[in-house]
């Protein structure tokens, strides 16, 4: 798989062999958990509840079981350690997911930046950036925030 995701971010995709029919929702799977991995990375370290955040979130998103969230996520560090680029990505996301998917791309980016409690400037900057390669308006991207906020919340409060 990620000898498919390497041809694909860096334009070479199309002459890859078939494989098992879903390399386009792999491909888009991997994008994906790529920026969450990215947002992970802003701050300078990856702690645990972030990396729970990012297997949690790619579970959820993509309907997995916590081994292949796991698999997709050490593809996508793989990804990212190897690309210095978010174009690559957010070009795979352009393609493949509709406005409001993007839109929950962007959730999830802010659930990531704000696993460890605290919003770092580097983590806020990434998800701006990546918003505007994606086509997600700054209001939209607040109210996702919003919502990230209160879900946080909701959850501290209930765990108090």
């Amino acid at each position: 798989m990620i000898e498919r995701i390497k041809a694909l971010l860096l334009g070479g995709g199309e002459n890859q062999p078939p494989g098992n029919g879903n390399e386009g929702e792999d491909d888009a799977r991997v994008a994906a958990a790529a920026l969450l991995v990215e947002a992970a990375c802003m701050d300078g370290a990856v702690d645990d509840s972030e990396r729970g955040t990012v297997k949690r979130l790619l579970g959820e998103k993509f309907g997995l079981e916590a081994e292949a969230a796991t698999e997709i996520m050490e593809t996508a560090t793989r990804a990212v350690a190897e690309s210095h680029q978010l174009h690559a990505f957010t070009r795979v996301i352009n393609d493949r997911y509709s406005h409001e998917e993007r839109i929950g791309i962007i959730e999830m980016l802010w659930e990531v930046a704000y696993a460890d409690g605290q919003l770092h400037d580097y983590e806020s900057n990434l998800v701006r950036r990546v918003s505007g390669l994606i086509h997600v308006p700054d209001r939209e991207s607040g109210d996702a925030r919003k919502r990230v906020l209160a879900r946080i919340g909701d959850a501290a409060s209930a765990t108090s």
